[in-house]
């Protein structure tokens, strides 16, 4: 899904809000707390801390503020590297137990999907315009919300990019679903926060392409035939339920139910993976861009 879309006015509603932590907040803060504490007293900084333990150093800082979700994974990685004696590591399963509790708001237009996206068990999309959503980077995500117009307060930015960074945990969770995605090649050319933010999201994408049940497809700038000019469009499977369509533009969004019309945008999809490069030629050409820096 790419960066949704807002006009910042008054009367607009389609704003995203972060991860309502309104139930564990104190908890996810006081261990937040901890994680600092340890860090500070081992003389590392969030952006030492993160690249020893994988993870970005935006996403260290929000787990430190209270204000993103503290992973499992990461509880025990900085657990065993700040050598904290399991003070950290046994907070794990209290934090799947809390994040169950947490939830994920969505603005209106975006409910409907929103809702299909947690429990689908397939999910394709066409993006012509920007990386998907799920694809996004932190620092990705931070520079598309920081150069929006009207400009945003900080604040405000720093709760969209969490609020986007929460919806990616389905990419992780097991059994995982299967995801596709068609990307046009303009969106790769395109440096969006300069070439450093820019180089991190392509590294992000080989990495995410070379996962198992994961595939992106590049649509080459040269085809001759392209079956995507109407526009970018999701298609999701929620389990036990129909497959549905879902497109945005500009300041309206659309969930699609009726299946002549789903049966079609899947047609089309289908014609784009055909017409797009091939998910190990579409990693060889982000690798090449890369190269080419």
């Amino acid at each position: 899904m790419g960066a949704a879309r807002n006009s910042e006015s008054g009367d607009d509603v389609r704003t995203e809000l972060p991860e309502d932590l309104t139930e564990v907040s104190d908890f996810f803060r006081a261990i937040g707390k901890q994680i600092k504490l340890l860090r500070e007293q081992a003389g590392l900084t969030r952006k030492e801390l993160g690249e020893r333990v994988g993870y970005g150093e935006h996403l260290i800082s929000a787990v430190e503020r209270g204000v993103r979700t503290p992973q499992p994974e990461l509880l025990v990685a900085v657990d065993k590297l700040l050598n904290a004696g399991g003070m950290l590591a046994v907070a794990k399963d209290d934090v799947v137990s809390a994040r169950a509790k947490a939830r994920v708001r969505h603005p209106g237009w975006f409910r409907g999907y929103a809702a299909l996206e947690p429990v689908a068990v397939e999910a394709h999309e066409y993006s012509l315009y920007a990386i998907p959503g799920l694809l996004q980077t932190e620092a990705h995500a931070r520079a598309v919300y920081g150069m929006r117009q009207p400009l945003l307060t900080e604040d405000v930015i720093e709760e969209r990019v969490a609020s986007r960074m929460a919806r990616q945990e389905i990419l992780t969770r097991w059994p995982r679903a299967i995801f596709s995605w068609v990307i046009d090649e303009s969106v790769l050319l395109r440096p969006l926060g300069g070439w450093g933010v820019h180089e991190e999201q392509l590294l992000h994408l080989l990495a995410v392409g070379r996962m198992r049940g994961m595939a992106i497809q590049i649509m080459p700038l040269n085809r001759s035939e392209h079956a995507g000019l109407g526009g970018p469009f999701n298609l999701i499977t929620p389990k036990g339920r129909p497959q549905a369509g879902y497109i945005e533009a500009q300041q309206s969004s659309r969930l699609i139910m009726d299946q002549e019309e789903v049966r079609i945008m899947n047609a089309r999809y289908g014609a784009l993976r055909a017409q797009a490069h091939t998910p190990e030629e579409s990693l060889t050409l982000i690798e090449k861009m890369l190269g080419e820096r």
